[in-house]
């Protein structure tokens, strides 16, 4: 029996998302030393989100060529290195440059991770080991904003750059001495296989799908709390920026929750598991009107836990509905996924203009209650062998 490393898997969602959103709390700060606008300083948030929207599928299909632990890896040290390199800017330009570099090698960790787990774990388990790589991202993204904001506060910016590089580099080592190879010539065989899986897997109505629901879930997430913050900063809850970046604690809520989704998924199927997680987030987004301010951290909190288990569900379904090219499906994934997070922290404006705060509510709970639609429309019970799932019907 194949060892499973879960470990090993946290450590790579760790690794994932340490450095992807670390600049949010650096904003200010980054501005005033630059002597730039909000929007240029903001570039070093969208740069690598765009850079992993358009090289996931790449570095998907590469990581299916040359072995899934080998790229994520490689893409573990190669992540460590630009780090540092960004601690060296001298301009913001030059910054925004290295995160966009930074963007293009996160894919590769977390695209082959999924591929990988669904390698390494009996199907009856993969979505528990989902949801361990899923706690994993959930604590990298936090640890990466909180220790940025702390580092650069005592320090500066590049110092918190080089905390990150330095644990970025630590994990890598980790992860290259404790991730076993999977199955020796698979990957070749994969790759033989793979010429033309782009097309099949934008053929796969399973995938498209999914693909869908992906785009509707970060979009949900990043639209509220994008906006939440207009909606605290003014009367009567008036909190200060300081109060605002400790909302984020919420997301570690998510770390506790989300492998019990992943049970929950093992136990009763995709469809139960994203029908929860909408649900969670639709009630956690209603919670939110509330006029008391402990009843809308609750709202915030059940907000996040339903994305996490929903994107928990939706790589799990990848995997499970996938026989050949996984990390080329998880990286198309990815593409739909950070678009929708790049116009649900867009839309929204114009529906502030109309109706501020409930309109923005009003319609994340549509596009969740699109995405059950879309759920029970289309997917199929990827437990069980389902000859419709191989076909891609």
């Amino acid at each position: 029996m194949r060892r499973q490393p879960t470990v090993a898997i946290v450590l790579s969602g760790s690794a994932a998302f340490l450095n992807l959103y670390a600049t949010q709390p650096l904003l200010p700060l980054l501005q005033r030393t630059f002597g730039a606008s909000r929007f240029a300083v903001g570039l070093t948030v969208t740069a690598p989100t765009i850079a992993v929207a358009l090289s996931a599928p790449l570095v998907g299909r590469l990581a299916d060529t040359l072995g899934l632990r080998r790229v994520i890896v490689g893409s573990a040290f190669l992540l460590a290195v630009t780090t540092g390199l960004a601690a060296l800017s001298t301009s913001l330009s030059q910054l925004i440059a290295w995160r966009f570099v930074q963007g293009i090698t996160t894919p590769g960790i977390f695209a082959g991770t999924i591929a990988y787990i669904h390698e390494m774990w009996p199907a009856a388990r993969a979505g528990r080991a989902t949801a361990a790589y899923m706690t994993g991202t959930i604590l990298g993204g936090f640890t990466g904003r909180a220790l940025a904001g702390l580092i650069a506060a005592d320090a500066n910016w590049q110092d918190a750059f080089i905390a990150l590089a330095a644990i970025s580099f630590a994990i890598a080592v980790a992860l290259f001495t404790s991730l076993p190879a999977e199955a020796g010539s698979r990957h070749r065989e994969r790759s033989r296989a793979g010429r033309g899986a782009l097309l099949r897997h934008m053929r796969n109505r399973q995938l498209l799908t999914t693909y869908a629901i992906g785009f509707c879930v970060l979009f949900t997430n990043v639209a509220v709390f994008t906006y939440i913050p207009f909606y605290l900063a003014a009367p009567p809850f008036r909190l200060s920026t300081a109060a605002l970046g400790w909302l984020f604690v919420v997301y570690l809520i998510g770390a506790v929750v989300t492998p019990f989704g992943g049970r929950w998924i093992d136990a009763y199927g995709h469809r139960a598991g994203l029908a929860l997680a909408m649900a969670i987030g639709a009630g956690g987004a209603l919670l939110t009107l509330a006029s008391s301010l402990p009843a809308i951290i609750v709202g915030l909190s059940l907000v996040c836990t339903g994305v996490f288990i929903a994107q928990t569900t939706t790589s799990s379904y990848i995997g499970a509905v996938t026989t050949g090219e996984r990390a080329l499906a998880v990286g198309l994934y990815s593409t739909f996924y950070y678009t929708g997070g790049s116009v649900g922290a867009a839309a929204p404006a114009a529906l502030w203009n109309l109706g501020g705060w409930p309109a923005c509510v009003a319609v994340v709970v549509l596009l969740q209650i699109a995405a059950v639609v879309i759920t029970f429309a289309f997917w199929r019970d990827a437990r069980r062998s389902d000859p419709l799932l191989e076909a891609g019907v």
